[in-house]
């Protein structure tokens, strides 16, 4: 396990990075871009209504040029909650998922989701799991989350978007 890993609940002090990193990932995986604007509002949103979510920021233990340590945000997730009647519980979806170039492969996201899934654990059958969507081409996505116990929950995702999220999403 790494121990140089360490999660917090991210603040309102971290919307301007979580927005970046939201804009950055969807440019990444999606090839889409964001309204910065749109983003830091959707995040704030979250952070200041927790019913509606919560953001999670890894920080990794760096030195810098012989200095001491110092933590560096390093990534991020953000979990939002989908009621099942079939089990009187929720789903905690794992979302806004993004770790910097530099730090991937050093066991970011894994510290976010085992964190996440102990809070899980913890609340008992108030949560009936973990769930998450990934982009179909994303495979080095898939093999990370297989890595960590997930598996194809079976569904395919539909949506129709409304005409005004043309305007934040292009």
């Amino acid at each position: 396990m790494t121990t140089d890993i360490h999660i917090r609940p991210a603040t309102a002090d971290d919307i301007a990075l979580l927005a970046d990193w939201a804009c950055a990932m969807a440019l990444e995986t999606e090839h889409k871009r964001l309204d910065p604007d749109t983003v830091r509002r959707g995040i704030r949103s979250v952070i200041e209504q927790p019913a509606r979510g919560r953001y999670f920021v890894a920080e990794r233990e760096v030195a810098f040029a012989g200095r001491e340590l110092a933590r560096v945000p390093a990534g991020t997730l953000m979990l939002t909650y989908e009621w099942s009647d079939w089990r009187c519980g929720d789903w905690w979806w794992i979302q806004s998922v993004y770790v910097t170039p530099e730090h991937r492969r050093h066991g970011v996201f894994a510290a976010l989701y085992r964190h996440v899934h102990g809070l899980a654990e913890a609340a008992g059958e108030a949560v009936c799991g973990l769930r998450l969507y990934v982009e179909k081409q994303n495979l080095a996505a898939q093999r990370t989350y297989a890595s960590l116990g997930m598996g194809d929950a079976g569904y395919l995702m539909y949506e129709a978007g409304m005409p005004w999220l043309a305007k934040v999403v292009k």
